[in-house]
């Protein structure tokens, strides 16, 4: 045990309320298990920021960022902001000048969640999706010239480098190799993508004679959409692209019972910087300030935080608590409950408190 300080972002929409009832799920553990401490300080950098100051958060962000030991992301976006600025204003700078290059997705049906699947039970799909995070379709390079002729360009370059793909390769067959199943699928579009995704397979070959427990196979990206939904007991760890992570994740979370309930985390293995830990679901507008957001997300990447702060102890609990509630029927109508925020919230405080295992 030891003490932790995390840097809280709520940011836009939805952010702010499930920020909050994590922190407030956060102390409660904190006082239920000796030892642990998490010392949390609070940045009103987003898209209220960005109308005051004319950027998502100051210049010197990353420098004061970089002092934590965690990054508790909210959710980014708002109406009357490109979506592209307050992405690459915010959460992408973060992403990328920390080199969190692992963006973690653990996805399962939770007990009193019900899942499209027709058949599909909680233990039936229990799934690790892990998304290159620092290259590819969003490294950000191309342009635009010849704005507003008929002659007008537009380009958007992936780029793919022998270790950005190395390395995520091998945290997802290391990830793979440490989970019951050791089963690993890797996504690809090599039949039409030549160049960088033809490298991305080569490389799988090359990383997967170092893991010879993993069993592993590979799969297309458009195939894989279908796989998950007709055939979800045959996957268990699956590693792609940033933009082919980015749209798989969505679905999984889906096929989960709501994006209300699924987490991420993007992780710097090394431990050079601080890794940060979020909600999959967006900024939520149509929701926002009616009490009502699903906080489960917000829990579920908590759980993540204290795994990689090595609060395995305060982890468990955590998940435990959150699987309590949900089982109880203490959800939030995005996933067919009546429960509030506030309601889960205090279900899952309850259930840390109660819980003597």
């Amino acid at each position: 045990m030891g003490q932790h300080s995390i840097a809280a972002i709520p940011a836009d929409g939805i952010g702010p309320e499930v920020i909050e009832a994590g922190i407030e799920v956060l102390k409660a553990l904190e006082k239920r298990i000796s030892g642990l401490s998490l010392n949390f300080e609070n940045f009103d950098w987003g898209t209220d920021y960005y109308r005051q100051h004319g950027k998502m958060m100051p210049d010197d962000g990353l420098d004061r960022l970089k002092q934590f030991d965690a990054i508790y992301f909210g959710a980014v976006g708002a109406p009357d902001v490109a979506d592209h600025i307050t992405l690459w204003g915010l959460r992408l700078p973060i992403c990328q000048g920390f080199d969190q290059y692992a963006n973690v997705r653990p996805t399962k049906i939770l007990k009193g969640i019900q899942s499209p699947l027709r058949t599909a039970q909680p233990g039936d799909l229990d799934w690790v999706i892990v998304r290159e995070n620092s290259e590819g379709e969003y490294s950000g390079n191309g342009g635009r010239a010849h704005r507003g002729l008929p002659e007008e360009v537009g380009t958007e370059v992936a780029i793919f480098t022998r270790v950005g793909v190395t390395r995520i390769m091998r945290y997802a067959f290391k990830l793979a190799s440490d989970r019951p199943r050791k089963l690993l699928t890797v996504v690809t579009k090599s039949n039409a993508q030549r160049h960088g995704m033809v490298m991305w397979d080569e490389i799988a070959a090359e990383v997967s004679l170092e893991f010879p427990d993993v069993t592993w196979d590979k799969m297309l990206v458009d195939a894989m959409t279908v796989r998950m939904t007709l055939k979800p007991e045959t996957l268990d760890t699956i590693v792609a692209t940033n933009l082919h992570a980015d749209i798989l994740s969505d679905l999984a979370g889906a096929l989960a019972g709501s994006l209300g309930v699924a987490p991420t985390a993007n992780i710097n293995p090394e431990g050079r910087f601080p890794s940060m830990f979020e909600p999959i679901h967006g900024s939520a507008f149509d929701i926002t300030g009616k009490g009502i957001a699903n906080p489960v997300a917000s829990f579920w990447t908590a759980v993540q935080m204290l795994e990689h702060l090595g609060e395995r102890e305060a982890a468990d609990r955590l998940m435990r608590a959150i699987e309590m509630a949900t089982a109880a029927g203490i959800t939030t109508p995005d996933v067919g409950g009546s429960a509030n925020t506030a309601e889960v919230t205090q279900a899952v405080i309850d259930a840390i408190y109660g819980s003597n295992a």
